[in-house]
């Protein structure tokens, strides 16, 4: 693919120096250096640029980017830093005329680099007799966070390339002085140029092994060893993302509320109680929600406040089962149930038993769908909470998270925050909102089997809200 420019995506103390003097020294290569870090232009000091001021980049980044573009290299370019403007980051990252090559270097070395060239005030080296050293300390809670934040970034960066459909050149912190790997890097560029020797403008500051930049050694092996580098205890996460149910929001008729609904949860008795609160049918909220249309919405209500409403996961697992599940309305659950566990929920039989053994069978169906063990993806019904909430913030993330079992004292302190003197009270759901009357209550069939179960397949929810078992 044929490239308009080109990022170096690095961070502090991972080589950038090193492997843009050495790119400068191809023939068609202009790299322009941090021309978006938020404290200067091109370099440290620098408050004017290729003849775009500070003042300027910060109202239009873009003025500087098409600056650094115009110069007349083949391949002009720039270093970009996770803390850079956020602006020309995401802009980057998603353009597919912009050749990313993300720079890299072990973190351990890259956090102890840092802390010798902040103690020191010497952050590059053109001279070795110029050369400041220094001992530093290792701090495990300091290293940890630096180690989260670069791996969070490395996901980024990673997630977006591969959502666009691109692809980039990665390169060590020890590869940055390889001629192969740099003749390599123009060739992927698109240059014909070659280079057969490196410049020298540039030396590596702490040629020292690690134990001898540190004070205090020992402690860094004591850290590693509490440190999960791998991430072996984190839970799979397959469920796919998915967009914000604007078309399932519903705003107050008069009073400036927003309820962004979690399929499977207390919807409609929220509803009527929104209804309530402005003496209105429930036909009278608004509805029809996109994001031009919310954003006019919210624009026009001053004051407006946005909550959602969590179901524990067994709850609303069973609530579902009974209500849309059992009575066939969703045909493409039935079916898999059937091919996958042999059970049809449409024959549930209403005795304990029957319901239990069918229930079971539907949150096995649930821990399939989520962790993409299916064909079919998981809907909103039996989605997990946390995915549906990740979908709104896409958008709008609301002022507050409530618990159904909390309702009746939350609703009424909400409305009361908005002007409403006295509210209407909470009221339990009415029978077929949730469990009706003829299948047998939750408490009837609940057993460690099915505590399990839910565990299973809603895991996500109960780590990121705190639920507890029933």
């Amino acid at each position: 693919m044929a490239f308009d420019y080109f990022v170096i995506l690095a961070e502090m103390r991972t080589g950038s120096n090193l492997l843009e003097s050495n790119l400068n020294a191809f023939d068609g290569i202009e790299c322009h250096g941090e021309l978006f870090n938020t404290g200067f232009l091109n370099t440290p000091g620098t408050e004017s640029y290729l003849g775009v001021t500070f003042a300027q980049r910060e109202t239009d980044p873009w003025s500087l980017m098409m600056a650094a573009r115009a110069t007349g290299a083949r391949m002009p370019g720039f270093r970009l830093f996770h803390d850079h403007d956020p602006r020309i980051w995401d802009h980057v990252l998603r353009d597919t005329a912009c050749a990313k090559i993300v720079l890299t270097r072990n973190p351990l070395d890259s956090y102890v680099s840092r802390k010798i060239a902040a103690a020191t005030n010497q952050w590059k080296l053109g001279d070795v007799k110029n050369r400041r050293q220094t001992q530093v300390s290792f701090d495990a809670g300091e290293f940890e966070t630096h180690l989260s934040r670069l791996q969070s970034t490395q996901i980024e960066i990673l997630n977006t390339l591969q959502s666009t459909g691109q692809s980039a050149f990665y390169i060590g912190y020890d590869d940055a002085n390889d001629l192969d790997v740099l003749n390599g890097l123009a060739r992927w560029l698109g240059l014909a140029s070659r280079i057969d020797r490196l410049p020298r403008a540039l030396k590596k500051q702490n040629p020292e092994p690690l134990d001898q930049k540190l004070s205090n050694p020992g402690d860094v092996a004591k850290a590693m060893a509490r440190i999960d580098r791998f991430d072996l205890g984190r839970t799979p996460n397959f469920e796919v993302r998915r967009g914000p149910m604007l078309d399932a929001a519903q705003g107050g008729a008069q009073t400036p509320l927003l309820f962004l609904p979690l399929r499977g949860g207390p919807e409609a008795g929220v509803i009527r109680w929104m209804a309530a609160l402005d003496q209105v049918a429930p036909e009278a909220l608004t509805t029809g929600f996109d994001e031009g249309r919310l954003h006019r919405w919210r624009r026009d209500r001053a004051g407006l406040r946005s909550f959602t409403v969590l179901r524990h996961p067994l709850e609303r697992a069973y609530s579902v089962f009974c209500t849309r599940i059992v009575t066939g309305e969703v045909a493409p659950v039935r079916d898999h149930m059937i091919r996958l566990f042999d059970t049809d929920p449409t024959r549930a039989s209403s005795s304990e038993d029957g319901f239990r053994d069918a229930f079971k069978a539907y949150l096995k169906f649930c821990r399939a769908s989520i962790s993409g063990q299916t064909g079919l993806q998981p809907w909103p019904i039996w989605a997990t909470q946390t995915a549906l909430l990740d979908g709104y913030a896409r958008v709008i993330s609301p002022d507050l998270v409530l618990r159904e079992e909390d309702l009746a004292e939350d609703l009424p302190r909400l409305a009361r925050r908005l002007g409403h003197d006295a509210p209407p009270d909470w009221t339990p759901e009415r029978e077929g909102d949730s469990v009706p009357a003829s299948h047998p209550a939750l408490s009837e069939i609940r057993g460690s089997d099915i505590t399990r179960l839910v565990r299973d397949a809603y895991g996500r929810d109960f780590d990121t809200f705190g639920f507890t078992d029933l």
